[in-house]
Order: structure tokens, then C-alpha cells, then sequence
């Protein structure tokens, strides 16, 4: 009896097995490039151009606080020559050897300051870029998923980027799988209207590697560059 009862309740299970798999929906891939989509997506346009303004000002404010060094550099250079001018007293050289002193230091900490103001600059605009990135990313993401379901997708494949032995993550896939250019239509069916055309800005300054906290040798200072690493540059 025992022997019998097992039985039937193997037969069940694998009958329920069976049904189970005869239910599951056929498989349908579906592809997509969100590294496209996020580089198109009219609110990649407009952080940008957020990010390249305060690019701008920090930019600014290096040339000014480079413009600031170079007057304390003269001021420096001139007391150094006092000091060493025989035609002035004893007393008159140990002040102006004094003086100099200060201002070294003071163009020490200028330079500590446009450095540190530079690095504390491109970080935070690094971050804006990552949790915009991150955010967008999140609402493509939804908009994938809600335009592959609609089409009976069971999965969706990323194709923008390479796999983990650095080739890419999809090798073949049909055009006709690609819904990449509808949800490009669906994301930026809400575009807000251009403003009006403004005069073109003008270029920014030169850039060049920050002074070293060393006394100056020179009578310029150029102004240090703030880039944020992955923002491609402004063509």
C-alpha cells in the first residue's frame, strides 16, 4: 500500500512539474543602449550645461585668486630686494627681511588655498554628475521596462558596454529587437522648448597645473584647470 501511495505522488509531482513549465511564457530578448539613451536624454543637455557654467565660475575664481598671488608675489620680490639693498640701514633691511617672511607665508597659504579650492571644486561637481547620472539612469531604467513589457519582452538586454572579459556584453542581436530609438522617443517626448539664441560665451582661459607651495620664482601664476572626469569636454 505504502509502495502504491508513493507512486501516485510521484506521478503528481512530476504532471505538476510539467504543467509548470508548459506555463511559463515563451522567451523574448529584447535590446537596448542605455549608454545612448542616457547621452541623449534632453535632461543630460541641460545638467551639462549646468556643470560647464559652475565650471566656468570656479574657473573664474581661480584666475582671480591667481590675479590676487601674483600682486602678493611682487610685493614679496621687492622686499626681498630691500633686504639685500646695502644703501638702506641695518634696521630698515631686518623690516623688510621680516615683511618678506610674511609674505611667504602668505603666498604659501594662497597657493594652498587655490589648490585645495580646486580639488574641493571638482569633487563636488563630480558627485552632481554621479547622483544625476545615477537618477536618470533610474528613470530610463523604468521606461525600458515599461515599453519591453508592453511588447511581451520577457528580458532586456544593456548592449552599451563590455562584459566583464572586456568584449561586448551582446555579440549579435536583430535590429528588430532593438527598442532603443522608441524609448529615445518616449524620454524626450517632454522636452521643454529651447530659449531664445544667446550670444555665444566666450572661450574659456587657458589652463595649466596649479603652483607649488614653493617660494615664487616667477612674476605670473597661470590659472589651474577644473575639469570633472567623465564630462566630456565642451566642443
Amino acid at each position: 500500500m505504502n509502495r502504491m501511495l508513493k507512486s501516485v505522488i510521484t506521478t503528481i509531482a512530476f504532471g505538476a512539474a510539467a504543467l509548470g513549465l508548459g506555463a511559463q511564457p515563451a522567451l523574448k530578448i529584447i535590446t537596448v543602449d542605455m549608454g545612448k539613451l542616457l547621452e541623449n536624454h534632453y535632461k543630460t543637455e541641460e545638467q551639462v550645461t549646468k556643470l560647464r557654467a559652475d565650471e566656468q565660475k570656479a574657473r573664474d575664481e581661480l584666475e582671480r585668486m591667481g590675479k590676487e598671488l601674483n600682486q602678493v608675489v611682487e610685493q614679496y620680490k621687492e622686499m626681498v630686494e630691500q633686504s639685500k639693498n646695502t644703501l638702506l640701514t641695518a634696521e630698515a633691511r631686518a623690516k623688510a627681511d621680516a615683511d618678506s617672511q610674511k609674505m611667504l607665508e602668505d603666498i604659501q597659504r594662497r597657493q594652498s588655498d587655490g589648490q585645495n579650492f580646486q580639488v574641493n571644486t571638482q569633487r563636488s561637481l563630480q558627485q552632481r554628475l554621479n547622483n544625476f547620472r545615477g537618477l536618470l539612469l533610474d528613470e530610463i531604467g523604468k521606461k525600458v521596462t515599461e515599453l519591453a513589457k508592453g511588447k511581451g519582452a520577457t528580458l532586456v538586454v544593456d548592449k552599451s558596454g563590455p562584459s566583464a572579459l572586456g568584449v561586448p556584453s551582446v555579440i549579435y542581436a536583430d535590429a528588430a529587437y532593438d527598442i532603443t530609438d522608441e524609448v529615445m522617443a518616449e524620454i524626450n517626448k517632454d522636452r521643454p522648448a529651447p530659449p531664445p539664441a544667446a550670444t555665444a560665451p566666450a572661450a574659456p582661459p587657458p589652463t595649466a597645473t596649479p603652483p607649488a607651495a614653493t617660494p615664487p620664482a616667477a612674476t605670473t601664476t597661470e590659472t589651474p584647470a577644473v575639469t570633472v572626469p567623465g564630462l566630456a569636454p565642451k566642443k
